[in-house]
Formats: structure tokens, C-alpha cells, sequence
């Protein structure tokens, strides 16, 4: 097949801060590929066309995904023939909250507390692996871990709102701790009256704060890549050149991040640093913080089989794109 063969490519990302989310706005996506004749369409579009699943699932094979690792690393456990092209890390405010009022000041003191472990039914609970994977971080600095505090499941329903459900449960006393991430939890505390008791920002080693979006992939589908390596590559450059205009843009940033995000200014102002980066790379660093998720997941039952990260990446696109 050729270029000329493929009339269109799709992409998705979270509600999270995104060099693909970045392109989006600006327009830049669909003017690379315009002259081919390639639409591209987002599957947060009104009326996607396809299944919004597939965000999760990485089935289309047409689709380019930034997001979470949680899902990615699932679909690809799952044996969904998809290759990690791309790494980001950018802060993400992630914290450990509990009751205004309430004396925790370093990591030692989650022991034997009751920790919110929400449930959600979804095919991949994502929500679930990020608090576990938070809270590890924190206990982990204590010498602890999960096993040292009290899991509490906590059921959220469908169109809850993040954090929503956990934290309701905090300010009815019953558990002691929430882990969060993002900018509308940074909202959601201030309406539950939460506090921060461990600012897992504030910690020198970033292994503290791998999550689900600490390194957050992005992937593509292996017939894709086999059919049209080319198109691969020109996206590839065009979510750098949204990383590089980002950084010198703060206020457009906030913008966007503020649309991306669903925020206000104030959640977005409280949650990203001004100037992070987007930049994407495949660094032996960032795969490694990757291969550790990936051990945490399946230690804890999310993956079906081992992913074996180094041999997932590709680094062909993104070192056309670096060698151009």
C-alpha cells in the first residue's frame, strides 16, 4: 500500500497535558496531511464514527494514542499488535490527600491508615492502578508498602466525576487518604475540604511519581507503521513541533491545557509548572520508569501477560524524525 491508499488516520488522547492535544488546537495535524488527501479525525470528535472503546483498546488500526501507560500497557498484554513510538513526562500534581485538620506530614505515618482504593467498572481500571501505583510511591519512601496500610475499595459510578466518589468517602471519615493526580483534583479537593498531607512533587526521585501518565506513551498500531512508516514519522514531527511552540507559549498552554483538562485557570495554575515539556522521547531513562510500571501492573493483577517494554518500542519514527 501506499500513502495515497490511505484516506484516513485518527487520534486520541486523556484530558491531560498532550504535545498531541496541542497539534489539535492549532490546527497542524490536519495541514500536514491535507495535501495527501488523509483526513484526520480525533475520537473525541461529537460523532467519532468509530468505537470510543478503542481509545482503550488500541484496535483501530489507523489510530495514533497519547495517554495513560495503564491502558496501553493493557491492550498490549492483551496481545493488540501496537509499538510505543514515543515517551513524555511532564508533573502532573500528585498528592496524597486527607481531612482538613488532619496531622500527616511525612510518608511514615500512612501506615495502618485507611487508604481509598476506588473501583470502577470499566474494562481496565485505570483509576485503580493510579491509586494504588500513588500510594506505593508514597509508602515507598517510608521503607512500606501496600501492605503495611488498609485498602478500602470504594465503588464509583459511571459519570461520578474524578476523585469524586474517594473523596466523598474521606469527608464521611471513611478512609483517611486519597491519592490524586491533575488539575480537577486540585478543584475537587477544594470542594471536599481535602488537604495536601504528602506532596509527592516535592520528592527528588521521580520513581515516587511513575504513574499511569509519568511516563505517558505514545503508541501505534504495528500495521500502520508496517503500511505507512512515512505518515508515522510526519506526525511524530508535528507532536514536536507542538512541544517545542508549548514551551514557548505559557499562556496558550494554559489555554489549552484548560480545554484539554475540562479545569479552570486556578486547577491548571495549581497543577502544571509553567514552561514544563512536552518533549517526547525514547531515552533508556523514560523506558525504564516504563518497564517499572509495568512490573508494578502486573504484580497487581492488571496486565494478562508480561510486556516486555524494550522490545515494544520502536525508535525508527522518531529517529527519522531527530535524523531529518
Amino acid at each position: 500500500m501506499t500513502t495515497a491508499a490511505l484516506d484516513a488516520i485518527w487520534f486520541t488522547r486523556c484530558p491531560v497535558p498532550t504535545a498531541t492535544g496541542i497539534a489539535a488546537d492549532q490546527g497542524w495535524l490536519a495541514e500536514e496531511f491535507a495535501a495527501d488527501g488523509i483526513e484526520v479525525r480525533s475520537l473525541q470528535d461529537d460523532d467519532p464514527g468509530v468505537p470510543r472503546e478503542t481509545h482503550y483498546t488500541h484496535a483501530l488500526t489507523g489510530l495514533f494514542r497519547e495517554g495513560g501507560n495503564v491502558p496501553a500497557l493493557w491492550a498490549r498484554s492483551r496481545g493488540e499488535a501496537t509499538r510505543l513510538i514515543g515517551l513524555t513526562w511532564i508533573e502532573e500534581r500528585q498528592a496524597v490527600l486527607v481531612r482538613g485538620g488532619t496531622d500527616l506530614e511525612h510518608p511514615g505515618q500512612l501506615k495502618g491508615l485507611r487508604l481509598a482504593a476506588p473501583r470502577h467498572r470499566i474494562a481496565i481500571d485505570f483509576w485503580r492502578a493510579m491509586a494504588l501505583r500513588g500510594f506505593h510511591g508514597a509508602l515507598s519512601l517510608a521503607g512500606l508498602g501496600l501492605g503495611d496500610a488498609d485498602l478500602v475499595d470504594v465503588e464509583a459510578e459511571p459519570g461520578g466525576g474524578q476523585w469524586e466518589a474517594e473523596l466523598a468517602a474521606l469527608a464521611a471519615g471513611r478512609v483517611d487518604a486519597v491519592y490524586v493526580k491533575g488539575a480537577l483534583a486540585v478543584e475537587a479537593a477544594l470542594r471536599h475540604g481535602a488537604e495536601v498531607g504528602i506532596d509527592l512533587d516535592a520528592v527528588p526521585d521521580r520513581r515516587a511519581r511513575v504513574n499511569n501518565g509519568t511516563p505517558r506513551p505514545i503508541t501505534v498500531h504495528q500495521r500502520l507503521l508496517d503500511e505507512h512508516p512515512e505518515v508515522v514519522t510526519r506526525f511524530l514531527a508535528v507532536l514536536l513541533r507542538a512541544a517545542d511552540w508549548a514551551a514557548g507559549h505559557p499562556a496558550e498552554m494554559a489555554r489549552i491545557l484548560g480545554a484539554e483538562t475540562g479545569a479552570g485557570a486556578a486547577g491548571v495554575a495549581a497543577a502544571y509548572v509553567p514552561g514544563a515539556s512536552l518533549h517526547l522521547d525514547l531515552s533508556a531513562e523514560r523506558l525504564d520508569l516504563l518497564a517499572e510500571q509495568e512490573r508494578f501492573l502486573r504484580a497487581h493483577g492488571f496486565l494478562a501477560s508480561p510486556v516486555d517494554v524494550t522490545a515494544w518500542a520502536d525508535h525508527t519514527p522518531l529517529q527519522g524524525v531527530t535524523h531529518a
